[in-house]
């Protein structure tokens, strides 16, 4: 089992404020790594700050996309990648890449990742947020919290 788990938190649509990733080698938890964004223009739609509670003065100091990709990039690059509901997290990424000229080729990751969602769906829990999941696996969360939604997305993968 080894495999890389990532969330994003984002400002608006696909502009990330916070990203989360946790390395997995083997079955144990190798690495985690957690940094606030700066969105373009600090912008923040104020739903999401209600989601998350981060706001546009936590990040007003904080580097941007392209600042943060190479922690990013060195954690992701040619690895199996993990989220849970990937479709938006792989979404973030894509766009943001593409936002500031990054190819997503070169990270060399699978067009659609491994999805926690999926995995526990097809095992019968409902609904399927990541709260509720970890409830049902007896997993701590502290959530819309970067490091502990990938946390807690690799806990789960784990015991999938």
């Amino acid at each position: 089992m080894t495999f890389t788990a990532i969330d994003f938190e984002t400002a608006t649509a696909f502009h990330p404020c916070s990203v989360g990733i946790v390395t997995v080698e083997n079955g144990i938890i190798v690495d985690e790594f957690v940094t606030l964004i700066q969105p373009p223009n600090n912008l923040y739609n104020p739903y999401t700050i209600q989601v998350h509670g981060i706001y546009p003065s936590d990040t007003a100091r904080a580097k941007n996309f392209l600042q943060v990709f190479p922690e990013i990039q060195k954690r992701l690059q040619n690895r199996v990648v993990v989220a849970h509901n990937e479709s938006f997290d792989r979404n973030v990424l894509l766009k943001s890449m593409d936002y500031y000229g990054l190819d997503y080729g070169n990270l060399n990751i699978a067009s659609r990742w491994e999805c926690t969602v999926k995995i526990y769906k097809a095992k019968g829990i409902k609904p399927t947020k990541l709260s509720d999941c970890c409830r049902e696996m007896k997993i701590q969360l502290n959530h819309h919290e970067a490091l502990s939604d990938a946390r807690a997305c690799a806990q789960l993968y784990l015991k999938r």
